[in-house]
């Protein structure tokens, strides 16, 4: 009993470290808006006539993530019925990345995890499996796009980034059954993919760790 409650308490905190990082995340964009936005407003009708506009911009923000999470993903590839046994040998996924499937029964740490050196698949579907989102890229990936998605993953509770050599596009993005290819850093379904995937609904165990497994 003690157990099953100590599990709660825990779960319940990686939530609140999640929802914490999100809002300081939100926070830091409408910072920028605003500070855009102000300098604008400046400019073209003073501070009085700016602070109504300010507040709408942080309203439209927040319906914008709403459109986000509610919205599908362009271009995204679904899979279903994956399996989830934990298992010690190699795993042949029929995806690369993979998104899902049986794995070994130690996930790869994603709590803000970037690794700059490619990671076991197996390991890193157990983060998936956690509601992880997956960046990687290989070697025809811009390097100005592959610092950009790292700084991201840095300060994104339940994520992580590797590259992995031999995936076919550039830049890929995975979560638990879901996959979209990304034409740079700038895509606008970046933003979308992490909104929306990040201990997101498609989760098979949400509020499980991402701390305390393989550490690459």
């Amino acid at each position: 009993m003690a157990s099953a409650k100590n599990q709660n308490n825990n779960a319940a905190a990686r939530r609140a470290k999640l929802e914490e990082a999100r809002r300081k995340e939100r926070a830091r964009e409408r910072r920028g808006r605003v500070v855009t936005i102000t300098a604008a407003v400046v400019v073209l009708a003073g501070l009085v006539a700016g602070g109504g506009y300010l507040m709408s911009a942080a309203d439209e923000q927040d319906r914008a993530e709403e459109q986000a999470r509610t919205s599908p993903v362009t271009g995204e590839r679904t899979w279903d019925d994956l399996g989830q046994d934990h298992v010690e040998t190699a795993v042949d996924y029929p995806m690369n990345p993979p998104v899902g499937g049986d794995h070994n029964p130690v996930w790869m740490n994603c709590d803000a995890d970037v690794y700059t050196k490619a990671i076991p698949n197996e390991n890193a579907v157990h983060s998936l499996e956690h509601g992880a989102v997956w960046v990687t890229y290989n070697d025809k990936a811009d390097d100005a796009d592959v610092k950009a998605l790292a700084e991201r993953v840095g300060r994104t509770p339940y994520s992580l980034m590797s590259p992995v050599a031999d995936q076919k596009d550039p830049l890929v993005l995975s979560a638990w059954g879901k996959q979209v290819t990304v034409e740079s850093a700038t895509d606008a379904r970046v933003a979308q993919f992490f909104t929306k995937y990040v201990q997101g609904p498609q989760t098979p165990e949400p509020g499980a760790a991402c701390g305390g497994g393989v550490a690459g």
